[in-house]
């Protein structure tokens, strides 16, 4: 994928996104002793960056593969955010939802017009139902993070980020499905100045840490981590992009993501969700090795139930 893709990708979704603000906190500065400024996906729209990737999926199909719809399986953002830039584009969106997924969720993904499946909590039966709707409707499915232009869309959150602060030294964005991170290191790869993007993942789903170390894609046998938007896999497809451009990824123990997601609400004023702090609790980590730096971090979403907070 090249930077003119990027550029294109991003003047194409610009109708349908918000270009989210930078925030910085001076204390939050202190602490880390160094200069961070936080990209807040948090504010956009469905409250999460994947607005950006499933916009510009919908945008690429021809106009036969939209009058049959899409489909996908997700019980999280992307189930969201497919509904929602579906429903800008007025094209159908069917969402295979587990059977257990919060109800919040699945009410969010019909205010936004999306038109639920629910199968049992197993990728096998998520993966099963959609070929089922694939076969039958003729819909085109699109997957949240291991398709070439959701990838590219994520990667607009970066590139807005270096156009407004040129000269990071670093980014750092939160690992789950891989699509987030593969596009920032597109992003950060043509716009950046000797910019060097870094993973953050639990110590609980740790799959892309070790899938660096082995050179192949590993998988997480469980994956008890409060952050619930990080306990997928990579993909074919994103793989070999982090393999080229991300050098480094750093694991986090639950303590430590909830201790930077009590950080950032406290000090910041912010709604973030866990998976969101699992970039900053990184920074926190090793801020020795990040001292005097300017960062730029990912803060890639705010959909939390405010009833089950861990503080």
């Amino acid at each position: 994928m090249t930077k003119e893709q990027l550029i294109a990708c991003h003047n194409r979704i610009k109708p349908y996104i918000h270009n989210t603000p930078v925030l910085t906190s001076r204390l939050i500065n202190t602490i880390v002793n160094a200069d961070l400024y936080f990209k807040c996906e948090n504010f956009q729209k469905m409250g999460s960056y994947k607005m950006r990737g499933a916009t510009n999926a919908v945008m690429q199909l021809s106009e036969d593969q939209r009058s049959k719809g899409v489909v996908t399986h997700s019980s999280g953002n992307f189930a969201q955010a497919l509904s929602l830039a579906s429903q800008s584009l007025d094209v159908k969106a069917t969402i295979v939802m587990p059977s257990n997924s919060p109800i919040v969720k699945k009410n969010a993904v019909k205010e936004y017009g999306g038109h639920i499946i629910e199968c049992e909590s197993t990728l096998e039966a998520r993966e099963a139902a959609s070929n089922a709707i694939v076969r039958d409707s003729g819909a085109t499915f699109i997957h949240p993070s291991n398709d070439l232009d959701v990838i590219l869309g994520q990667g607009t959150s970066c590139l807005e980020l270096l156009f407004e602060q040129s000269d990071l030294d670093y980014v750092f964005c939160p690992i789950g499905g891989g699509g987030l991170i593969a596009g920032t290191a597109l992003a950060a790869e043509y716009f950046g100045n000797n910019c060097e993007v870094i993973g953050s993942e639990p110590l609980e789903a740790d799959d892309a840490y070790r899938s660096l170390k082995s050179g192949k894609i590993e998988t997480n046998i469980t994956a008890n981590t409060i952050a619930d938007g990080l306990r997928t896999q990579l993909g074919h497809h994103n793989f070999p992009i982090i393999q080229k451009h991300v050098k480094q990824i750093i694991r986090v123990t639950e303590t430590e993501i909830i201790e930077g997601m009590r950080l950032i609400w406290e000090r910041m004023k912010i709604i973030i969700e866990p998976s969101s702090a699992v970039a900053f609790a990184a920074v926190l980590k090793e801020k020795e090795q990040f001292k005097n730096k300017k960062i730029g971090i990912i803060i890639s979403g705010g959909n939390v139930d405010v009833n089950n907070l861990p503080f």
